[in-house]
């Protein structure tokens, strides 16, 4: 009985094969974790497991290569769209993306991933935003939203002394090199799957020569934030998607 229970047929959902068997290290409540299996899912279902190649650089985001079986190659802190400019270049029939945090592209790697996007290199940025620097410690990142406390801004990020939040994604949106910019959240199901319908959508424009894609998820860092997993989405809900509203910034890739 069991056995028929568990037929290929009866099988409403499975772990993707592209997905390794390791321990999940990420803080609980972290949504790194489920990005990584929408991508492990999108990069699965257009056939292109063995033409995959995935750059991360420094932080949270660098910990990618160990749950995706799939090539990867190591950047400096904040350069991985300079690497995969090289790696899409010299190989234009793999599927070449980052995976990179806030931190990292926002601040240390603004200048490369401005300029990758606006030259309309072919390759998916996605971009896991959660507004602080998560891996050393909570301090206060680029994207840190006004009045949001951090271990560097205690009291909250005020303009006059700590400038305001940079918004990458409207700012890509106005790049003539991008052909897709949109900003997704993976805290509900409905917005999972829209999520992954981006990731899809992305990864599909770079392999047809479209020109950049950028993926933003506005993500939650529990731990960073001192908040509880379910604490964390509550926040995020009622401080960041008022700022960062959910959409499609820009699209002309015609998919």
């Amino acid at each position: 009985m069991a056995n028929n229970i568990i037929s290929p047929e009866n099988l409403v959902y499975k772990k993707p094969t592209l997905m390794n068997d390791t321990t999940m290290h990420y803080c609980p409540g972290c949504s790194h974790g489920v990005v990584h299996k929408l991508v492990a899912e999108v990069i699965e279902e257009m056939g292109m497991s063995d033409k995959a190649i995935g750059v991360c650089p420094v932080g949270c985001a660098v910990f990618a290569y160990r749950y995706l079986d799939i090539d990867w190659q190591e950047a400096p802190h904040g350069r991985a769209p300079a690497v995969a400019t090289g790696i899409k270049r010299l190989w234009e029939d793999r599927l070449v993306f980052t995976y990179q945090g806030d931190g990292d592209l926002a601040c240390i790697g603004t200048a490369e991933t401005i300029h990758a996007l606006n030259r309309g290199e072919n390759i998916p940025i996605i971009f896991i935003n959660n507004a602080i620097y998560g891996m050393t410690g909570g301090q206060m990142a680029p994207t840190t939203l006004m009045g949001q406390k951090t271990a560097t801004c205690p009291y909250g990020r005020e303009p006059q002394l700590h400038g305001y939040n940079l918004n990458i994604t409207e700012l890509a949106s106005h790049l003539k090199g991008t052909c897709y910019v949109t900003r997704q959240s993976v805290d509900t199901v409905a917005s999972i799957n829209k999520a992954k319908r981006a990731i899809r959508k992305a990864f599909e424009a770079s392999m047809q020569g479209k020109g950049s894609s950028l993926v933003e998820i506005v993500a939650t860092c529990n731990s960073g934030w001192k908040l509880s997993p379910v604490k964390a989405n509550e926040w995020m809900r009622e401080n960041m998607f008022p700022e960062y509203e959910k959409g499609d910034l820009k699209d002309t890739t015609g998919l």
